[in-house]
């Protein structure tokens, strides 16, 4: 199972060793109910961890029925996709900052959950990718004049690199407007520098485009200009 990079702990392959079966807990002291309810347990201990880690060590139960190993492996699976969910969750409340909404009707909030909802998946989406795709072109996910804006500004030079940057170079550079510092112990940029860090691109390219629609019109009449003087 490939583990992903969560604070100091690097990436990982860990081998699991897995285990399940059909147990029952025991209902509490003085409940009237049934004296104990039926669920499936499915265990995995990581074996030859790196030295100095924690080996991985999973107890999950479950209401659904895990009666061969594909079934337990299922499960292991749909548990690992929680680390996704919680980035989702911590960019919707920390980047979006969900929670501070003051809507006054549920119609409105829910309108602007939806609309949240899409920004936080595109943050979390290019977080993904760029770990797991560092050196694909950036235009796999920026358009043309997002990375154009983003290299002028971040370089100070008047005119774009001919070619678009890789995917990891645009990541760190646009978390460095929100202000991620790229030091050596800093690790890959995060959820919140890089929503801080899209808001400003967002300015900037604006700006970008603005001033390069101004360019070129001042280039047309220039030429038009010219033609007419040497007529």
């Amino acid at each position: 199972m490939q583990l992903p990079r969560q604070g100091s702990r690097a990436a990982r392959e860990a081998h699991l060793e897995i285990c399940y079966a059909a147990v029952s807990l025991l209902a509490p002291t003085g409940h009237r109910g049934e004296p104990a309810i039926p669920v499936w347990a499915v265990y995995a201990q990581e074996k030859q961890a790196p030295q100095g880690i924690k080996p991985l060590e999973w107890l999950l139960l479950t209401t659904l029925p895990v009666t061969c190993f594909e079934q337990a492996i299922e499960k292991l699976m749909w548990y690992s996709r929680r680390w996704g969910i919680e980035v989702l969750h911590r960019t919707l409340k920390s980047g979006c900052r969900i929670e501070q909404r003051q809507l006054g009707q549920a119609d409105r909030l829910e309108a602007c959950l939806a609309i949240d909802l899409v920004v936080a998946w595109r943050i979390y989406y290019l977080t993904k990718l760029g770990r797991e795709h560092p050196e694909a072109p950036c235009t796999v996910y920026f358009e043309d004049a997002e990375w154009q804006a983003l290299m002028v500004f971040t370089t100070q030079k008047p005119t774009p690199p001919s070619m678009p940057p890789s995917l990891r170079e645009a990541i760190h550079r646009v978390a460095g407007l929100g202000g991620f510092l790229g030091r050596k112990g800093d690790g890959e940029p995060g959820t919140q520098t890089l929503w801080l860090g899209l808001q400003r691109l967002d300015d900037i390219t604006t700006m970008w485009l603005v001033m390069s629609d101004m360019l070129a019109r001042a280039a047309t009449q220039t030429t038009v200009s010219s033609r007419m003087d040497s007529g």
